[in-house]
């Protein structure tokens, strides 16, 4: 085996994982070889040039960059850095969005503007970025964004191909032949590529496979006798995998009713700009949780808990729910005895009684609105993004009907937010959720929550990666339908390291990780 490289010693090898689609699994196996460098002995590092998600991550400094870079720098085991994903791109509203550069907001801009007068001079800003991770690290583990074969996007492209062909770094062409056509996605992605780009090309992954592999082997012996490229490995369907997902195209696959079996029923609205819905996979993990995500009037029934989550477009999801009519859902389920109404970041602003964006920050136009109205707040929208972690403990008056409860346990999260959210005057009655800091030991009261525990809302992000908090908050609604409390019952950081391990094992067992290797030039 060669000599580790050692950081600031030798440039680190790259690879790059493309997909001949958006969702075809890239960044779960990109965290599962992350996972399997590091296993190997040698330092990994991911990195997206360009990422467009909702769902995002901050990290150590307070910073924005895409979950998913988030996620596979936790699989690397290293803290992940802005490098790792210079440039984010987050839709606001049709064909406008806010770009992220290195986790901080640049501007909001149109798909014209961002392509005309951004993209020319990104080249520099992703190119340095790579270039501080291969003085870092020992591999650099790329990610590309949807397809390579884009011929409208080609000439400008910073994601895909000619961001490769910037830091000469050979591809694995990834296919997800669940969705059917997985012969005519790769050759037909290699059939728009120019002859420099194809060459960069030094292996296919057939992804998501169900069914007997000898017979998909004589589709696999024409494809390469076809293209002249090997398939390194086909990997077969896990309809589990517990890894935070950073595009909400992944809710359409999961089910809108109940679970058969689970004893509490949780419903999450589901918007049109819902962020960060990760929130809520812990609770989809617990063995007593079915997780509902709601989009539209009528399917809300009477479940434990509703959870309004994050959003982009606060003002906008908020006029939708008036509009579909589902506030009144939402109302109808609490009269009949739905325990519990949560509200995180968006959601938490929106259980308010009047939001104001008199700096036009989420619109094209100073804009105001009125809330929902379960808790007496208004929220001010402001320029200034928060963006940072906290860790605290519970707010000694806070009224949550948390079961087991002795003591003023810990709770850490992040917030990701641009807005203030205040208690209207006269409303004493409202309770703190956490007192916790920004990392500066300086504690300040955190969420709100109505004096008798249903109705509450918080900034904190991952919230409910509290295990004990989680767990108590379930127990608690176990308790007032008469059910017995399960207690602790998973540890939610030692579930995910758990399932980076699993889908490395999975790709190990089912990619030839050996000329992975070769292709890098490494043993």
């Amino acid at each position: 085996m060669t000599e580790k490289k050692t950081a600031g010693q030798q440039t680190a090898a790259v690879l790059m994982l493309q997909g001949t689609a958006s969702d075809v699994g890239k960044s779960v196996v990109t965290a599962a070889l992350c996972r399997i460098f590091r296993q190997d002995g040698y330092r990994p590092a991911p990195f997206k040039s360009q990422n467009m998600a909702l769902n995002s991550y901050v990290t150590a400094d307070g910073k924005e960059i895409g979950r998913a870079q988030g996620v596979q720098a936790e699989a690397s085991g290293i803290e992940a850095t802005t490098d790792m994903n210079p440039i984010l791109i987050k839709p606001v509203r049709d064909m406008h969005s806010q770009i992220v550069v290195h986790g901080v907001p640049y501007a909001h801009m149109s798909a014209a503007d961002y392509r005309n007068h951004f993209l020319p001079e990104a080249k520099q800003t992703v190119m340095e970025a790579l270039d501080r991770l291969r003085s870092q690290y020992d591999i650099v583990v790329m990610e590309g964004a949807g397809s390579p074969a884009e011929i409208n996007l080609k000439q400008r492209d910073i994601v895909n191909m000619n961001l490769a062909g910037w830091a000469d770094a050979p591809v694995l062409l990834v296919a997800d032949i669940d969705r059917g056509g997985v012969f005519a996605s790769l050759v037909g992605t290699i059939e728009l590529l120019e002859p420099h780009e194809v060459k960069r090309i030094k292996g296919f992954i057939i992804n998501k496979f169900r069914g007997d592999l000898s017979l998909l082997q004589p589709g696999l012996d024409w494809l390469e006798e076809r293209t002249g490229i090997p398939v390194l490995g086909v990997l077969p369907y896990i309809p589990d995998i517990k890894i935070e997902a950073e595009d909400s195209v992944v809710l359409d696959k999961l089910p809108k009713s109940r679970a058969q079996g689970k004893e509490l029923d949780i419903v999450v609205i589901r918007y049109p700009r819902i962020s960060n819905f990760t929130d809520v996979d812990a609770l989809a993990q617990e063995p007593d949780v079915s997780i509902r995500f709601v989009t539209e009037p009528g399917q809300l029934g009477v479940p434990d808990a509703i959870i309004l989550p994050g959003t982009k477009d606060t003002i906008g999801d908020l006029e939708m729910l008036k509009a579909q009519g589902i506030h009144e859902d939402i109302r109808i389920a609490m009269e009949k005895g739905c325990s519990q109404l949560v509200g995180i970041c968006g959601g938490y602003q929106m259980l308010g009684k009047r939001l104001l964006d008199p700096d036009a920050v989420e619109a094209g136009q100073p804009q105001e609105a009125e809330g929902l109205g379960w808790l007496p707040l208004i929220t001010t929208f402001l320029k200034e993004k928060q963006t940072v972690r906290v860790s605290g403990t519970l707010a000694p008056a806070n009224p949550l009907p948390l079961a087991g409860r002795t003591e003023a346990f810990p709770v850490t999260g992040y917030e990701i937010h641009m807005g203030i959210t205040e208690r209207m005057e006269g409303q004493d009655d409202l309770l703190p959720l956490f007192s916790v800091s920004r990392g500066d030991g300086v504690p300040f009261e955190e969420g709100s929550a109505a004096a008798d525990g249903r109705v509450w809302g918080t900034y904190l992000h991952g919230v409910f990666d509290n295990d004990r908090l989680r767990r108590s908050w379930l127990d608690g609604i176990r308790l007032s339908k008469g059910l017995s409390p399960l207690g602790q019952t998973f540890a939610a950081r030692e579930a995910k390291e758990h399932e980076f391990d699993r889908i490395a094992d999975l790709v190990r067992a089912h990619v030839d990780m050996k000329r992975v290797y070769s292709i890098m030039g490494l043993t």
